[in-house]
């Protein structure tokens, strides 16, 4: 299991979009915009039953997840693992967090709940086993310049 301090922590509770990246039948990577959930072990992702990322899952689970970065790109984080499909529904409460998070964004695209509950109906699970962040820019700016 990976280690998260508290300024990643906070990056997982406030970052609402995440960049998931699964690997084509033909090799190539492909980042798909993702909303998820960290359960403090896996990130909890829903999807669409027909979505490419579940063909991409299925034939490799290597995946990776990253986040928007700072306007220089010197503030980030990518975590690497693998990624399967949970045939079994997750936690209640798992679950009635992420509708939370998102309360407002699933009303902004113009879907209930239910909508999105019935669309999105694939659990996906992303075990991170590396982490690679900097939270930080590692140097300030010169006021100067």
């Amino acid at each position: 299991m990976i280690e998260i301090d508290e300024r990643l922590s906070r990056l997982l509770r406030e970052e609402k979009i995440g960049w998931l990246t699964t690997v084509r039948a033909d090799g190539m990577p492909q980042p798909t915009p993702i909303w998820f959930w960290w359960d403090g072990v896996t990130f909890l992702i829903w999807s669409q039953p027909q979505a490419q990322k579940l063909r991409n899952i299925r034939r490799n689970p290597k995946a990776a997840l990253n986040f928007n970065t700072d306007p220089t790109g010197e503030v980030f984080a990518v975590f690497m693992g693998e990624a399967y499909i949970d045939p079994n529904p997750a936690p209640v409460a798992d679950r009635a967090a992420f509708l939370a998070k998102y309360a407002d964004d699933i009303e902004l695209i113009g879907f209930t709940v239910e909508q999105m509950t019935a669309d999105f109906s694939v659990l996906i699970r992303m075990t991170p086993a590396r982490v690679r962040a900097q939270l930080e820019p590692p140097h300030e700016a010169d006021p100067q310049s």
